[in-house]
């Protein structure tokens, strides 16, 4: 199953991909996350149905210091998973 989010609210600058990085890797998924240029936070996450349904428990928490306003899901083609890796963040130094 592969799932993409959006999540809009303080999520920038606020240690939200680090968060959602370490979730999902403690739940084993393939995927990746990234701040967008209007301020949100989008992640394309590959796995298992019931680790995703836990990564979503865990972005509707949101990290310390963050406030999730939003989190709007779709589900993706199987074959998006094709080009997912380990969780990885995009854009970190």
């Amino acid at each position: 199953m592969v799932l993409h989010f959006l999540i809009r609210g303080r999520v920038q600058g606020v240690g939200f991909r680090w968060y959602v990085h370490r979730e999902a890797a403690e739940l084993g998924l393939r995927g990746k996350v990234r701040n967008t240029d209007t301020g949100e936070v989008e992640v394309v996450v590959a796995g298992d149905e019931a680790s995703l349904a836990e990564l979503r428990t865990q972005l509707h928490k949101g990290s310390r210091g963050s406030r999730v306003d939003a989190v709007i899901e779709h589900e993706l083609a199987e074959n998006e998973a094709a080009s997912l890796g380990p969780f990885e963040i995009e854009g970190a130094w």
